[in-house]
């Protein structure tokens, strides 16, 4: 039979053949090059087996390939996807969703390069400012002397002079000797030149002097200035630095010093590890570069910071000891106008600052510390250090990271500290505002370009509230993944395959249409952008969709629809018929009402702007707003700490407020829902999360030639030594650390994956063995046992089905699981253990991710489970299908970091559009419409 696929074009397009891995049907697709292409479909349908394990997989390979025989050595072993072929690929590039870094010292200007940009500009264009005087630094150099000769008038006669400074150790008359043998034959002594052979030895000794190391008559020739550069080299090398230049005829002399000083303070010459806190020369001395330290933590130190100094906000200036602190604060306070009876978190930086360091008048919370330190052999002071002791900003470098000697470099008035902790929009609009000077922008025009549009890119992927200090592991998956895809924007690559795993992951749909402007942009550059992804607006915008079912698991794997958008609605697979809305994820014909509720006041944590929040329980609340409003700081760290105290936990401090009521007593338990990992461990996966395994290890004990061997449930588990392959210790791969590049997963071939030892493999039930079982997706084993009359395995595996993962595999890692399928995991473990706790809170951070609407669909009818009996759901959410079925939403905003923190809007779906306030309403209106 005839290929038709040969006959495409290769240059055009990136044609795959007989694709089968994982759940693939023997795929076969043809991507147009150079176009916006989104590969959707179901959850587990084969979308990601499509795009990374098997398109990216191959890019990669290919580069491998084109690595030396030495780097190959290490790779030899690099499996080919089980694919029959695919041509016209180009190189390849993954955006996945993970937070990559967990390095300490990663911030985000150093993984967009913004930073090596900034470090630059300082090192070229940096003036050096004295802190004294305020005047900038400079260091002449031989071209600055001629320079002022040349401005002499032909003729005139000048004196080269070289001052010399004896210390009390040296002759004067041995010193008049060595210069004499390096030819040196007159010096000035006041105001007399005289020569050396006439210095009366009966001279006062004297311990300074000038040597004339040369005599000068200004000329117009090259050979002239040749000869008095060369001369004065010597004498800024004799003179240590420094030289006089002297006009006989006017009787005026000229100072020049080539060390970098001023004001009596030496100064360090900018370069670009001056910047750099990943270098010793450059980073802070006392954290190391590491912006904190073990020190006095301020938020035990003033754990209320609605309270004023008069009220006790200092927290160890309690008791009737330690009250003469407070006491001596309050009494001076008036001298340099300190505001007592403000409350802490009002106070400025300025008055915060004498409240730590102290002042002449009053001793600061630094130093009384400090006291209470040099006083440790007393126990009850160790006692009372360790009670303040955390981790802080430090107090050297303010968490800027570099040595203080770095401040005192300014481009445009700015040192690169004051920078770094702007957000992103303002650090832009500092630059499109610089004024230098010609010379200065000749130097660093390239440097500015690149900074501007790498800032702008940040901006179009919705991070304009991040600043360039921000650690990059305290991103969410998200965010780490729009810098990627900014970071990529900025290295302006051509002919690249771009694959982004859910680029929308974290995006309002105001931020939305941002992201698909970047997408477009990296598109014209000509590179081919491959997204998996299942949001509308990203559909519409994409230049092809390929569409991957017609279901999850066992059933999907195979392509079901192609074409652009408007050919997709007119074909009958499940993500048009949700597009053509002949299926619909159907809004609640009635809001659930709530007498119960959770009251928190005055929230002012990070950025939120001392609010009042009313969280309703018993109903499903989602918290809304763009990224860096302040949701997560409102629900993490202010919501679940004030409910797990409720429940009797306090091992989580809340963050700042006033205080919370409300009637929540009978509040049984918390469960906070993210997308972190479900275990730790590689070997660790849904089937031991929901607890089933221990039930189907048992299973296997128990059949015939289990018993024969004296296997017990213990040699079924791949965790401990007995049954599991030793050489990949239960792992099922070998894991081989790269230097240069990520790190490669190599099928184990002892066992060739299977994870047990060949004994325990032969032990079958009903012909599977412990292998066989764990290769079964959910739904697969669900029909298996049910058949074998194996209830208690059934029952523990029904909840991952009512979730929506009934195609995950029971034995999948769940490193390769994603952050959405995490949290169902755990939303699974909850349904499976039953009502366990009546009147639980239960809190999700965006359960829609990684979701299609057949699957959002299928989660609302596990949340309306959960709720019937009884508990309670908040969720953090930017999906609009899943906003609109909220019984209440509270939107923060309206924009992201410093202009976010605020209450935009708060009540039913109808009653936020009807307040038509902050962004969210208006994406809303347009759903209820629908």
């Amino acid at each position: 039979m005839k290929d038709h696929l040969l006959e495409v074009n290769p240059k055009e397009n990136i044609i795959i053949k007989g694709a089968k891995l994982h759940n693939l049907k023997d795929v076969s697709v043809v991507i147009p090059r150079n176009k916006l292409v989104v590969i959707t479909g179901l959850s587990g349908s084969g979308k990601s087996s499509l795009a990374f394990d098997t398109l990216f997989a191959e890019g990669q390979r290919r580069y491998v390939e084109s690595l030396s025989s030495y780097a190959r050595q290490f790779l030899g072993r690099l499996d080919k996807p089980q694919v029959d072929y695919i041509k016209g690929i180009a190189p390849a590039i993954a955006i996945e969703q993970k937070v990559n870094s967990t390095n300490p010292r990663s911030t985000v200007g150093t993984s967009t390069e913004i930073y090596d940009y900034l470090k630059l500009l300082y090192a070229r264009i940096g003036k050096t400012i004295s802190p004294k005087s305020g005047q900038e630094v400079k260091k002449d150099t031989v071209t600055d002397v001629v320079n002022q000769v040349k401005k002499f008038d032909l003729k005139t006669k000048l004196l080269l002079l070289a001052p010399i400074e004896l210390d009390a150790k040296k002759d004067f008359k041995k010193k008049l000797e060595i210069l004499q043998q390096q030819g040196f034959s007159r010096l000035k002594l006041g105001n007399e030149v005289i020569r050396i052979d006439d210095v009366d030895a009966k001279i006062q000794a004297t311990k300074s002097f000038s040597i004339v190391v040369d005599r000068v008559v200004v000329k117009d020739d090259e050979d002239f200035y040749n000869r008095l550069a060369d001369a004065i080299q010597n004498a800024f090398y004799e003179g240590k630095g420094r030289l006089y230049l002297e006009n006989l005829e006017k009787d005026k002399t000229y100072e020049f010093s080539n060390k970098f000083e001023l004001d009596g303070m030496q100064f360090l010459e900018p370069n670009v590890h001056f910047f750099s806190f990943n270098n010793p020369y450059g980073a802070c001395p006392k954290c190391e570069g590491y912006g904190d330290v073990i020190g006095v933590d301020e938020e035990l130190v003033v754990p209320n910071t609605k309270l004023s100094v008069f009220q006790e906000a200092i927290y160890p200036w309690r008791g009737e000891k330690l009250q003469w602190y407070k006491d001596q604060l309050i009494e001076k306070a008036s001298f340099f106008d300190f505001p007592i009876h403000k409350p802490y978190f009002q106070l400025s930086e300025e008055q915060k600052q004498v409240l730590w360091e102290g002042n002449k008048y009053i001793t600061g919370i630094y130093e009384f510390f400090e006291e209470v330190e040099s006083k440790a052999y007393k126990i009850q002071n160790r006692v009372l250090l360790s009670r303040y002791r955390g981790k802080t900003k430090c107090g050297q470098c303010k968490g800027k990271r570099l040595r203080k000697e770095a401040n005192y470099v300014k481009v445009g008035g700015k040192s690169i500290s004051g920078l770094v902790d702007l957000p992103i929009d303002q650090l832009a609009s500092f630059f499109s505002q610089l004024e230098l000077s010609e010379n200065d922008y000749k130097i660093a025009k390239r440097l500015l370009l690149e900074i501007k549009n790498r800032l702008q890119f940040l901006m179009d992927v919705g991070l304009s509230y991040l600043s360039l200090n921000r650690k990059s592991n305290s991103l969410s998956g998200g965010e780490s993944q729009r810098i990627n895809l900014a970071t990529s924007l900025g290295s302006s690559l051509v002919g690249s395959m771009y694959i982004l795993d859910e680029p929308s992951i974290g995006l309002h749909a105001k931020d939305n249409e941002r992201l698909i402007y970047v997408l477009k942009k990296l598109r014209d550059l000509g590179n081919t952008v491959i997204v998996v992804e299942h949001d509308e607006e990203l559909m519409k915008a994409a230049d092809q969709i390929i569409d991957i079912g017609p279901e999850a698991g066992t059933f999907g794997g195979e392509v079901v629809a192609e074409g652009n958008y408007n050919e997709i609605l007119r074909q009958n697979s499940l993500t048009a018929k949700y597009l053509n809305e002949s299926l619909a994820i159907e809004v609640p014909k009635k809001r659930r009402k709530s007498t119960r509720y959770i009251q928190i006041n005055g929230a002012r944590e990070n950025n939120l702007k001392d609010i009042d929040v009313k969280v309703p329980l018993g109903v499903l609340t989602c918290i809304t707003g763009v990224s860096g409003s302040g949701k997560s700081t409102l629900v993490k760290n202010l919501l679940y700490p004030i409910a797990m105290k409720a429940c009797g936990n306090y091992g989580i401090k809340a963050g700042q407020h006033d205080g919370h009521e409300g009637k929540f007593n009978h509040l049984e338990a918390v469960e906070y829902i993210d997308q972190n990992p479900i275990g730790k461990s590689s070997r660790s996966n849904p089937v031991t999360y929901v607890k089933a395994y221990d039930e189907i290890r048992k299973l296997f004990s128990e059949q015939k030639l289990a018993k024969l061997n004296r296997f017990q449930p213990k040699h079924f588990s791949f965790n401990v030594t007995g049954g599991r392959c030793e050489k990949c210790e239960g792992e099922g791969e070998i894991t081989i650390e790269m230097q240069f590049m990520a790190d490669v997963h190599l099928v184990c071939d002892a066992c060739h994956g299977k994870r047990f030892q060949d004994n325990v493999l032969e032990v079958k039930f009903e012909s599977q063995s412990i292998h066989d079982v764990l290769s079964m997706t959910v739904d697969n084993a669900i029909d298996f046992f049910e058949h074998h009359q194996q209830n208690k395995i059934t029952k523990r595996l029904q909840p991952l089905q009512d979730v929506g993962l009934g195609y995950v595999s029971l034995g999948q890692s769940s490193s390769t699981l994603s952050g959405g399928e995490a949290q169902r995991i755990k939303l699974a473990s909850f349904l499976s253990k039953g009502s366990r706790a009546e009147n639980t809170l239960f809190i999700f951070d965006e359960p829609t991710t990684g979701l299609h609407f057949h699957d959002i669909k299928k989660l609302l009818k596990s949340f309306d489970a959960l709720l019937e009996n009884g508990h309670s759901i908040v969720v953090i959410e930017h999906n609009i299908d899943l906003i609109k079925c909220a019984d209440q939403i509270i939107d923060i905003g309206p924009e992201g970091g410093e202009q976010g923190g605020n209450l935009v809007a708060k009540g039913t779906p109808e009653e936020i559009v009807k307040q038509a306030k902050g962004y969210t309403h208006k994406y809303l209106a347009e759903k209820l419409k629908s």
